[in-house]
């Protein structure tokens, strides 16, 4: 047994010394001191079988060259260490002799994002939440919820993605999808808009785009009427356009509001002149807004004989064209940097 650790410690140190990465270096530890088979474990646990006169002397030896191994073990390791961070050094080292390299260019947010801002600080100091929903919705609350039943040709209009082989999820045509929802989930009253990206499968042209972001909006308490939602809209548009932008209301039929209004501005292309823009009327239709429908309100469990609201729905992305005298719905996806550096 003496001479097995003896020839053992010998040898063990030689190969440890000689070990030229940290990977050889944890082969070798295994080696000796694994669980199962390492040389060295395997010899302590035959200490046991020696006659007790020897088991002593050889247990002392043996408790030895592992404090021996052990130790030498740990100090190849740290001079290791110590040649991988100097060749690291090395590789990584600067030239001080090459020119200075050119400023990073900082970003700034997308058009998009800034009037989505706007409209959240304007929004919030009234007292409105803002919500967050699914792109990816289902067709009950992206439709039925809102008073758009299977047979209702909005569902047509809209010219919606459907998920193939789920055909009761869709990419949400609309933010209005959160509306009952937020319902739902808070009751009334309930204040909230919903900003987002939507999808519709559109032929695209300078005011249609497949890819599009809304901004949902709903007011829901015991004393909303019409003329809380007509100063709302009055004030947005005063807010992004200024105090002598033009708007009008004119009554429009949408299956979620009763009675329901389409909200307009002047065409910021021809000002009011006509062009291909706002197809030669002078006008540019921003919001689809009214009072809630008595359904959508039952749909959410709230109940339309106590409470009653309105909601509006603007395309975002209309809104930012209006605001930067922007031609093209479709440049605002076109990841052109060239377009987004002037904002």
């Amino acid at each position: 047994m003496r001479d097995k650790l003896k020839k053992l410690k010998e040898e063990a140190l030689s190969v440890i010394n000689s070990a030229k990465n940290k990977m050889e270096l944890t082969e070798l530890e295994n080696r000796y001191f694994g669980r199962k088979a390492g040389e060295l474990t395997i010899i302590l646990r035959g200490l046991k079988d020696l006659a007790e006169v020897n088991r002593k002397s050889a247990g002392e030896l043996a408790n030895e060259v592992k404090s021996l191994l052990e130790e030498a073990i740990n100090e190849k390791r740290g001079i290791l260490s110590l040649v991988e961070f100097e060749t690291r050094l090395d590789e990584e080292k600067n030239d001080v002799s090459q020119p200075s390299l050119p400023p990073l260019e900082i970003g700034h947010y997308h058009p998009n994002t800034l009037v989505q801002r706007e409209l959240e600080e304007l929004f919030t100091s009234m007292g409105f939440m803002i919500l967050d929903g699914p792109e990816l919705e289902s067709e009950y609350y992206n439709f039925t919820a809102v008073n758009v039943p299977p047979t209702h040709p909005a569902r047509d209009m809209q010219d919606t993605f459907y998920i193939k082989n789920h055909p009761d999820w869709v990419m949400r045509t609309q933010t209005s999808a959160m509306q009952v929802r937020a319902m739902q989930k808070y009751g009334a009253p309930l204040r909230a808009i919903v900003p987002g990206k939507c999808y519709r499968n559109e032929s695209t042209d300078s005011r249609h785009e497949h890819t599009f972001y809304h901004l949902e909006g709903l007011a829901i308490d015991k004393e909303i009427n019409f003329s809380h939602l007509k100063g709302v809209m009055g004030l947005l548009v005063k807010q992004l356009y200024g105090s002598d932008a033009k708007f009008r209301l004119r009554p429009k039929y949408f299956p979620f509001v009763e009675p329901g209004v389409n909200g307009e501005v002047t065409c910021f292309l021809c000002h009011g002149v006509g062009c291909r823009v706002c197809k030669n009327s002078g006008w540019l239709e921003i919001v689809g807004a009214g009072m809630i429908h008595p359904n959508v309100l039952k749909e959410g469990n709230i109940d339309p004989k106590i409470y009653q609201g309105f909601a509006f729905g603007f395309g975002l992305s209309r809104l930012v064209m209006l605001k930067y005298g922007i031609e093209d719905v479709r440049l605002l996806e076109s990841g052109d940097l060239r377009f987004i550096k002037q904002f």
